[in-house]
C-alpha cells in the first residue's frame, strides 16, 4: 500500500490543478468571455511538477506520459504573458523548471530497461486498463497541443472552445480509470473540473453570437 505522503504529493497537485480551473471560470465570468489568465499557467506548472513525482513515486506511466508535453506548453504560454521578465524568474526559477525534466529524463534513459520493466509491465495495473488510461492522458494532454497550436496561429494566449471539449472527454476517461484504480486523487482531482469545462464552452458559445 502506497505512503500517505504520496497520496499528499498527489492531492496537492491536484489542488494546483483545482485552483486553476477555478480561477479561470471566476475570471471569465467576470470579463464575460473565455480567458487565459497567467495564473492558470502558472498554478498549472506547479500542479504538472507535482503529479509528475506522484506518478513516478506510484509507478503508474499513464500520469507520467499526460504531464510530459504539457508542461513545456505551460512555460510556453507564461513567456506569451511575459511572466520571464524579471531577473529573478529568468535567472532563477526558469532554468530550475527547464533543467527538472532534462535530469528525470536523463535519469529513465540511463535505466530505460528497468524502467519499462517496472511502469509497463505493473501487475498491478492491466494492459487494457493502462492502454486506456494512457489514451485518456493523451486526450487531455494533447488538448494543450490544440491551445498552443491556436495560440501561436493568433499570436496570443487563449483558449479555444476545443481545448474544453477535449478537456471534458479526457477528464471522463481519467476519472473511470481512476474509479477502476481506486485512485481518489485521480477521482477528486478531474471531478471538480465538468462544470468548469461545460461552463466555459457555454460562455464562449455566448461570446461567437454577440460577435
Amino acid at each position: 500500500m502506497d505512503s500517505w505522503w504520496i497520496y499528499a504529493i498527489g492531492l496537492l497537485a491536484q489542488a494546483f490543478f483545482s485552483a486553476r480551473i477555478l480561477i479561470q471560470w471566476i475570471l471569465s465570468e467576470r470579463a464575460r468571455r473565455v480567458v487565459s489568465p497567467a495564473a492558470f499557467w502558472i498554478f498549472s506548472l506547479a500542479g504538472s511538477w507535482l503529479l509528475f513525482l506522484y506518478g513516478w513515486l506510484r509507478d503508474d506511466f499513464s500520469i507520467i506520459l499526460g504531464q510530459s508535453v504539457s508542461y513545456f506548453i505551460y512555460l510556453w504560454n507564461l513567456q506569451m504573458k511575459g511572466a520571464w521578465r524579471s531577473g529573478v524568474m529568468r535567472y532563477g526559477v526558469l532554468p530550475v523548471l527547464l533543467l527538472t525534466p532534462i535530469v528525470v529524463f536523463c535519469a529513465i534513459g540511463h535505466n530505460a530497461a528497468e524502467f519499462f520493466a517496472t511502469f509497463l509491465r505493473n501487475e498491478e495495473v492491466p494492459m487494457w486498463l493502462l492502454l486506456f488510461g494512457s489514451c485518456g492522458q493523451l486526450i487531455f494532454t494533447l488538448r494543450f497541443v490544440y491551445q498552443w497550436y491556436v495560440s501561436v496561429r493568433l499570436k496570443e494566449s487563449v483558449m479555444p472552445a476545443g481545448f474544453w471539449a477535449m478537456s471534458l472527454l479526457g477528464s471522463g476517461m481519467i476519472v473511470l480509470y481512476g474509479i477502476i484504480r481506486l485512485d481518489p486523487v485521480l477521482i477528486l482531482g478531474q471531478s471538480v473540473g465538468f462544470v468548469a469545462y461545460i461552463r466555459n464552452l457555454i460562455i464562449g458559445h455566448r461570446e461567437k453570437r454577440t460577435k
